[in-house]
């Protein structure tokens, strides 16, 4: 049997074409997309596609974006095999992200993608990331899929989506995954193995999640820092989450201002998580004496995760209205291969 793949297109550069005259970049029609690449034809699938109800430039995505997507497949769970997603790269990581937690428990293959350059453009990347993010959506042996969990494909490599990170604004390999090895590698042939791919399973909620507030809060440490950059944290409504993007493997300056900040947010039942600014290695607090005093407010190691990882966890577990205990257990314990074990 021939898996059935589902494309949505969400918008992005690579649903663009060129304006011969201007140089500038419209959304192409969605058809005349898969007309420019033939070559899918010739994959062992059974190709369909449907947009969103409003294709947008990745900068402009939202929450609301992630479940419209996540609606989406949902609603063709039994009628596909596999998905892909053509998403603009600036916050595909994000969302990708985001998706590997909405869809916990699918246990088939969501492959985001998106490309540097319009499919029209003579050296576009946009045919090579489509056509091998399909192939990979496609892959399945003795009737399952071999892939069951949300990549992010581009450049010859499926990465895990939540540990992705967008590396490049101008070159064609834009992402990586700093902290896990490439689920897939495309040369000759698909180069992977299947022991490193996981399984999820459902949590209560996620499926019928119909809003995600804005609840989080992201404050990235640097010296000379303003009193008044902690002092956000309390005129800001209805947070649940601060994401502190501390220094190296997860250290802060003392500061009596962040101290405060900290004493507050303990208080005030606002969950702290330490997440380092560096794109590789992972938070290690209490290592070095400046993550020492972290651990008496109760702020939370983020390990490995990745920024957008964190955020979108926190956005998402924090719109299920979880018990704190419970949501901070969420926050740090891997999920769908977010985080390393430690």
């Amino acid at each position: 049997m021939r898996p059935k793949i589902l494309l949505i297109y969400t918008g992005g550069t690579i649903g663009m074409r060129r304006h011969p005259q201007t140089g500038s970049l419209a959304p192409l029609n969605f058809d005349r997309l898969l007309d420019r690449v033939g070559e899918l034809r010739q994959l062992d699938c059974d190709i369909h596609h449907v947009s969103v109800a409003s294709p947008k430039d990745s900068s402009e995505i939202e929450a609301s974006d992630w479940i419209e997507i996540r609606d989406l497949i949902l609603a063709k769970e039994t009628d596909y095999d596999g998905f892909v997603v053509l998403h603009g790269s600036d916050t595909m990581s994000y969302s990708a992200s985001a998706l590997s937690f909405l869809l916990l428990g699918l246990n088939k293959p969501v492959v985001f993608t998106g490309s540097q350059l319009p499919i029209g453009d003579l050296r576009t990347d946009a045919k090579e990331n489509l056509i091998t993010a399909v192939q990979i959506a496609s892959l399945y042996e003795d009737g399952a899929p071999i892939l069951k969990e949300v990549g992010l494909y581009f450049e010859y490599k499926l990465y895990r989506a939540n540990r992705s990170i967008k590396l490049s604004a101008e070159h064609f390999e834009a992402f990586i995954s700093p902290n896990l090895q490439p689920l897939i590698t495309a040369g000759v042939y698909l180069d992977y193995n299947r022991r490193n791919f996981i399984e999820t399973r459902e949590i209560k909620g996620i499926r019928t999640l119909s809003q995600i507030p804005e609840s989080v809060f992201l404050l990235k440490l640097h010296p000379n820092m303003s009193d008044w950059a902690f002092r956000m944290i309390e005129q800001a409504n209805h947070i649940k989450t601060v994401i502190l993007e501390t220094f190296g493997a997860g250290n802060a300056m003392k500061s009596i201002a962040l101290k405060r900040m900290l004493e507050f947010c303990q208080k005030n039942e606002i969950v702290v998580i330490n997440c380092s600014q560096c794109a590789k290695g992972s938070v290690s607090m209490g290592m070095y004496e400046a993550s020492n005093g972290f651990k008496k407010f109760g702020v939370l190691d983020g390990g490995d995760m990745t920024t957008e990882a964190t955020l979108a966890k926190a956005l998402i577990f924090g719109a299920l209205n979880l018990e704190i205990k419970r949501f901070k257990k969420m926050l740090i314990s891997p999920l769908c291969g977010e985080i390393s074990r430690k």
